[in-house]
């Protein structure tokens, strides 16, 4: 595909411009938000288009041109209107009610062939009443960043908010953060809900339990519609919505990933991860892993995210109040350890290879792994791709025979976990039949890719875009990605 510059003419036949547009969220009224105007850019030039999208909005990426892209999402002809969102939320523990969209707004509401409403949120798309101050722009880093960081954890499968485009337009930026001036984008996150734990603490704030009540029964009805006709649905909500986040807590913590910037405006209604800052991958099994220079005691460390996620459903049961049972809403809250360390163990024992293991060693060798990990600090993601890499069947026959063609064993030394974690995998392999072997091998090659979205890469290829403007490498680490490669 080519992305480059193209001239400024109006397409009527612009499949974007034509997709069956639901007003879901406007027809609740402007008490949830507020119209907006998008800023008008002097320059259009298509980074990332992503056709993988497409399919899902019963579109051929084949009949779309980039034109279609940039008359959409970067100039946003046709379209109105355009609506900013108004939530607040708990900002590194300390109450914030000067937030909503500062710099982007919800662009349209569609309904995809698998039959659920999606948002289209821009990002970097210009000032809004929430801007406070602010240029409501984009820096060109971090739209790659967000490019990269949903690719990545889609294919590594978290739930996960997805950029449909990022456009460069042309505007030289100011930030404390990056040396500038610095470039500009304006990106469209595809994502379920543009809703947001804030969202509902603005109304409390406002002490507005009609509206509360408003909302809920909007996001049951689109979200949650399996509860729709339920007696008790307001408390089945809340326990299905702390499932979600405890499943999704879980996915970040076994691939890896750090968020960075669990505020509860970053959280949302659906339990779908978005809005990727100052995330990192770990590159080592550091439980004080800190993403955000910011976060100076490490409120949001890699091992704190289960218990973030757990305080901000804590906190969002202020405003549910209106509505829910207190009680109800504590029985919902009390099952999310349990149901964070099930999904956390069925997938780090995937990682392991086992898509199901019933062996009442299991919880000991999950224990002995992260135990190694962090006692040896070889690369998180390095490990496991080892294991896949280098997978025999005469792993049976002996302990000594455990990765021991792997890049990471000759550098160790001595380790009695590790030396312990070799006799329990070889014992756990041995309780399987040996035509399991291929199906181990299998899970392992599909749950551990080698390429691993680190900070040394995402730096690398942003070098490249902006010394010399060569988006190959960004292409070509998104291909591995999406590749699984």
């Amino acid at each position: 595909m080519t992305l480059a510059e193209t001239p400024n003419n109006k397409n009527s036949s612009n499949p974007f411009l034509t997709l069956n547009y639901e007003p879901a969220l406007e027809s609740l009224g402007n008490d949830y938000y507020d119209e907006v105007v998008a800023a008008e850019f002097p320059q259009h030039i298509l980074r990332w288009r992503n056709n993988a999208l497409l399919p899902r909005l019963g579109l051929d990426s084949q009949t779309v041109t980039d034109e279609d892209f940039i008359t959409a999402f970067g100039k946003f002809q046709e379209r109105k209107p355009l609506l900013a969102l108004r939530y607040h939320g708990y900002q590194f523990g300390e109450y914030n009610s000067r937030l909503g969209d500062g710099r982007g707004f919800l662009y349209g509401q569609v309904r995809a062939v698998d039959g659920e409403l999606y948002d289209f949120g821009t990002k970097g798309s210009g000032r809004t009443p929430y801007s406070r101050g602010g240029d409501g722009m984009l820096t060109l880093k971090g739209g790659v960043r967000e490019v990269l960081a949903a690719e990545a954890l889609h294919y590594l499968g978290v739930r996960t908010s997805r950029c449909l485009s990022m456009i460069e337009t042309g505007l030289s930026l100011w930030r404390g953060d990056e040396p500038s001036p610095t470039r500009s984008s304006v990106m469209i996150r595809m994502s379920m809900s543009h809703i947001r734990f804030g969202t509902f603490e603005r109304l409390h704030f406002f002490q507005r339990p009609d509206l509360t009540k408003k909302l809920l029964d909007h996001v049951i009805e689109q979200y949650y519609q399996d509860l729709n006709t339920e007696k008790d649905k307001y408390a089945l909500f809340y326990a299905e919505l702390v499932k979600r986040i405890a499943k999704l807590v879980a996915q970040w913590m076994a691939v890896g990933f750090c968020h960075a910037v669990l505020n509860t405006d970053n959280m949302s209604i659906t339990g779908e991860s978005f809005d990727y800052g100052p995330y990192a991958f770990i590159p080592t099994y550091d439980p004080y892993f800190i993403a955000a220079y910011f976060d100076y005691y490490g409120r949001y460390c890699y091992s704190q995210q289960p218990s973030i996620c757990q305080l901000n459903l804590e906190m969002l049961q202020e405003p549910l109040k209106a509505v829910i049972d207190k009680g109800d809403l504590e029985a919902g809250l009390a099952s999310f350890h349990q149901d964070y360390h099930a999904e956390y163990k069925a997938l780090m024992l995937k990682k392991l290879g086992f898509i199901e293991l019933q062996h009442p060693q299991a919880d000991e060798l999950l224990h002995l792994t992260i135990a190694f990990l962090q006692e040896s600090q070889v690369g998180y993601h390095q490990f496991f791709y080892e294991m896949a890499r280098t997978f025999s069947s005469k792993w049976r026959d002996e302990p000594a025979f455990v990765l021991n063609n792997s890049d990471v064993v000759p550098a160790l030394g001595t380790s009695a976990i590790f030396d312990n974690w070799c006799i329990l995998y070889h014992k756990i392999l041995n309780d399987f039949d040996p035509e399991n072997m291929n199906a181990i091998a299998q899970t392992l090659a599909e749950q551990n890719p080698q390429t691993a979205l680190l900070r040394p890469i995402i730096e690398s290829v942003w070098d490249a875009i902006a010394q010399e403007d060569n988006w190959q490498s960004f292409y070509d680490l998104l291909q591995r990605i999406q590749s699984k490669q």
